[in-house]
């Protein structure tokens, strides 16, 4: 390293007054150009921390290793140039150039350009970016999306001039010829991954404008390094094939090669040939299992129409002979309607002569009353004869007791009676038919002897019998010319 101005010998250190003497800008000043002269542009490894950005669009940060640690700095108008994404505790490799910056008397890295430290600090930052997005639930299993059966439209997502883009439509012209919507995208490099996460929401946001919406999604890309591929590796690209709508197939690298799009879309595909496969089914393949499908169903009909016909055949040979069971049937409908007609008649016969033997038996309203009345007069007299013998008995008893009893309350409890006696049979009296008969009235009754309570029930013709006080007497009922019944004698 250069001498910092015209510095003393050893010597003349030692007297005070051979000891330059600087302002404190003089010296930093000095030391910046000494610093920039001396080391010019350089490569520093290290991991780095304290990242900051302003919105002034510089980045502050730090690189350290296991001895030390530097200052150092981004400006806004290297950022776009960076080559990366700075993130703490990635292992990079830096370039740029040594300053001082004088108002705080400290050195620091003028960065324009970083890059990851070989191919471990690559994995490393690819496994912490892995594990953060796998704890937010962006890798889960039901988040996938089943894949269509036939696409109407397949979209891809590739670089235009790739062998990619040939290997994908060969595979789907020779599988099963269907339309592809390409979105030409660089797959490494400088922006490489925002115009990916562009791509995938953009054709997640279809149709616009008349362009019609893919029903598959492939994002593609062929085999390189690991800082080739490291685009499909970006969180920004990983988050819109997990939220994208399509069901998306990734394809990126070889069969070996694993990227963080791989984690996130609904399949991953080894090479894109096969994700081609994966998206659209075989048309020779999707021939044969509608030729297999229809021979099976063909054969299920076939044998169920049999087994149906063997079941109905052995139903109709045990069925009867219908028209003889009709006919047997037609023959006891008559037989049954003929004895009908002649069990009608011997019914009402008979109920005809069992009612005749009922009023056989009825006795005469008129006769009955009578009987009644016997009945109520010898008990009369019975009563009469049987108090006369208890007032006798009593007096016989009481013989010996008349002169100091009396008969008046004895003969008043009899006279009593007698009154009682005589309202009863009044009353009796007063109920027989034959009272009524005697003020002019008549009791019409049929032949058979029931009593006629209502002209309207009399039918032209009818033989009746009118019951008077002193007898009866024969009538017959004819048709007047109001209409009513009228008797005639």
């Amino acid at each position: 390293m250069d001498d910092i101005g015209d510095a003393p010998t050893a010597p003349a250190l030692r007297g005070a007054s051979n000891i330059p003497e600087y302002a404190v800008s003089e010296l930093s000043v000095a030391i910046k150009r000494t610093l920039e002269g001396a080391f010019g542009r350089i490569r520093v490894r290290g991991e780095i921390t304290e990242l900051k950005s302003y919105g002034s669009g510089h980045t502050y940060l730090s690189l350290k290793d296991e001895g030390g640690k530097i200052r150092a700095v981004i400006w806004k108008s290297a950022a776009s140039r960076l080559g990366l994404r700075p993130e703490n505790g990635v292992e990079v490799i830096a370039t740029g150039k040594i300053s001082a910056y004088g108002d705080r008397s400290e050195y620091q890295l003028i960065i324009d350009r970083l890059e990851y430290a070989g191919v471990g600090a690559l994995l490393a930052r690819i496994e912490m970016l892995k594990q953060r997005l796998a704890a937010e639930g962006l890798f889960d299993a039901g988040r996938k999306q089943p894949l269509p059966r036939l696409p109407a439209l397949v979209g891809v997502i590739t670089s235009a001039s790739g062998a990619v883009l040939h290997d994908i439509q060969t595979t789907i012209a020779r599988r099963f010829a269907r339309p592809i919507l390409l979105w030409a995208v660089p797959v490494q490099g400088e922006g490489a991954a925002e115009r990916i996460a562009d791509a995938i929401a953009g054709m997640d946001r279809l149709p616009a404008h008349g362009i019609p919406r893919p029903d598959v999604l492939i994002v593609a890309r062929g085999g390189g390094s690991l800082e080739d591929l490291m685009a499909f590796n970006e969180e920004v690209v990983v988050r819109a094939a997990a939220a994208c709508r399509l069901p998306l197939i990734s394809a990126v690298g070889h069969e070996t090669d694993t990227t963080l799009i791989d984690f996130a879309s609904d399949r991953r595909a080894p090479t894109p040939t096969a994700a081609a496969e994966l998206a659209v089914p075989s048309r020779a393949e999707l021939t044969a299992d509608l030729t297999q499908t229809a021979a099976r169903l063909i054969g299920a009909v076939v044998r169920t129409t049999s087994a149906n016909r063997a079941r109905l055949d052995a139903a109709a040979v045990r069925l009867p002979d219908l028209s003889s069971m009709l006919g047997n049937a037609r023959m006891r409908a008559d037989d049954r309607g003929q004895r009908l007609l002649l069990a009608l008649p011997h019914l009402v016969a008979a109920k005809r002569a069992g009612l005749q033997r009922v009023e056989r038996h009825m006795p005469v309203p008129g006769t009955l009353i009578g009987a009644q009345r016997h009945r109520v007069e010898l008990s009369s007299m019975r009563l009469l004869n049987g108090l006369r013998h208890v007032a006798l008995a009593a007096r016989g008893r009481a013989a010996g007791l008349m002169p100091r009893l009396s008969l008046a309350p004895v003969e008043a409890g009899i006279r009593a009676e007698h009154a009682r006696l005589a309202v009863l049979a009044a009353r009796l009296e007063g109920a027989s038919y034959a009272r009524v008969l005697a003020r002019g009235f008549a009791l019409v009754r049929h032949r058979k002897g029931g009593a006629v309570t209502s002209a309207a029930a009399i039918k032209p013709g009818a033989r009746l019998v009118l019951s008077f006080a002193d007898g009866e007497a024969n009538a017959t009922a004819d048709r007047g010319a109001s209409g009513q019944a009228e008797l005639a004698l």
